[in-house]
């Protein structure tokens, strides 16, 4: 297929989280799960109105769907209402898990629909509804694409096994990204934050979630089955490095302007942002550190009582179509879920699109492939003092 030049974002999807590691107002509900929340596998479906209401509503986040140039179409999107007849309201209502957590969990703790038939929402948080009960397992007989194409990396998380409730969206890479002009050298390890030569300028993600497997890797352990124990003893560690003053700050999205201005020099960033800020300054990098690092997901679901499951789930095939998967690709530039896409992007015409196709923060080359992981999430009895211990580090 003509795949058009890559788009770039004004602003990535993932660079707009916040999520802070579970707030008090989660807490009651997620952190302690409250038996009344959850529905039971026989409770969770409505009459499916599909066949004959040829429509579905979809909530994404903004900036996570290609465009085109002037900004209100959305090529991909468009190509499977002209296929299917199937009319699509994409709403881009997404900017925080916590808070989309919040706007729609009454109606699912109550078993009232939600009036979406599809959400995104990044997998710490799929895991929460998929404890809670809170959506539909897919039909995978209508998902043949799902069934052949999704990556192996990605297809049975702790929290999903065998992705039954979920399908990842976009996927990437949380590692370390530096100025290596700046700094005189390579980052290939963890431990490399702690050199002497960073002390104060290096930062940390905020968020929990976002933030505890890259530097549990970093000592050595498995984050596919990670402790209490382990997460206490990174804890110390990062407590005795800020109180030295090595940590300059824990930040959010924040790190591009700190790592773009040089006043930090290595920080926990994202494989997504990386390639944005290298089309400013290549002498940004982005590392796999030797330990490995984290492979995460957003990814879509179905909520329970969802007037348009059938709809929904063609929708979600339709992205898992190599040709569609490759032309996301190359507008989103977030790790591809397809590794088929890889083939699709390299026989593109335009040579900046093509060159896509070599770039391992959206194809994982097999070396980097052996070092990522899908981090073991946060159980419910867990989060309150998990939660607890690492906003006090973080100064939340």
């Amino acid at each position: 297929m003509a795949l058009p030049p890559p788009k770039t974002p004004m602003l990535s999807r993932r660079s707009v989280l916040r999520a802070l590691g579970g707030g008090a107002a989660l807490g009651a509900l997620a952190g302690c799960g409250v038996p009344a929340a959850y529905v039971a596998p026989g409770d969770r479906a409505a009459a499916d109105r599909s066949a004959r209401d040829r429509r579905l509503t979809w909530a994404n986040w903004p900036l996570y769907i290609d465009t085109d140039d002037s900004g209100r179409k959305r090529p991909t999107l468009e190509a499977f209402e002209r296929r299917t007849g199937i009319a699509v309201d994409y709403v881009e209502e997404i900017n925080d898990n916590d808070e989309f957590f919040g706007k729609i969990s009454p109606a699912l703790m109550n078993h009232q629909p939600t009036d979406r038939d599809l959400i995104v929402i990044s997998d710490w948080m799929c895991a929460r509804f998929v404890r809670l009960g809170w959506v539909q397992e897919m039909d995978r007989a209508r998902q043949p694409n799902v069934t052949r194409y999704l990556d192996p990396l990605l297809r049975s998380p702790a929290f999903d096994p065998g992705r039954r409730f979920t399908v990842p969206w976009q996927s990437g890479i949380t590692g370390i990204a530096y100025n290596r002009r700046e700094l005189g050298r390579e980052i290939r390890h963890v431990s490399d934050l702690w050199a002497s030569d960073l002390k104060g300028r290096v930062t940390l993600l905020s968020g929990l979630d976002e933030a505890f497997a890259l530097l549990m890797q970093g000592d050595g352990v498995d984050i596919t089955r990670w402790t209490a124990d382990d997460f206490h003893r990174m804890c110390d560690q990062v407590e005795k490095r800020v109180k030295g003053g090595h940590i300059r700050r824990f930040t959010g999205n924040d790190y591009i302007k700190d790592l773009f201005s040089r006043d930090v020099l290595a920080c926990q960033a994202y494989s997504g942002d990386v390639i944005q800020l290298q089309a400013d300054d290549p002498d940004i990098e982005f590392v796999v550190p030797e330990e490995g690092a984290e492979l995460w997901s957003e990814s879509l679901m179905i909520p329970n009582l969802a007037a348009h499951k059938t709809n929904a789930e063609r929708l979600v095939d339709h992205y898992y179509d190599p040709d569609v998967a490759a032309e996301l690709a190359a507008w989103v530039n977030y790790v591809c879920p397809v590794p088929a896409a890889q083939d699709v992007l390299a026989s593109a015409k335009d040579e900046e699109t093509a060159a896509l196709a070599e770039d391992p923060l959206i194809f994982p080359d097999t070396a980097m492939r052996r070092r990522l992981a899908i981090a073991r999430d946060i159980a419910a009895e867990e989060r309150v003092e998990f939660a607890r211990r690492w906003n006090g580090i973080v100064g939340l």
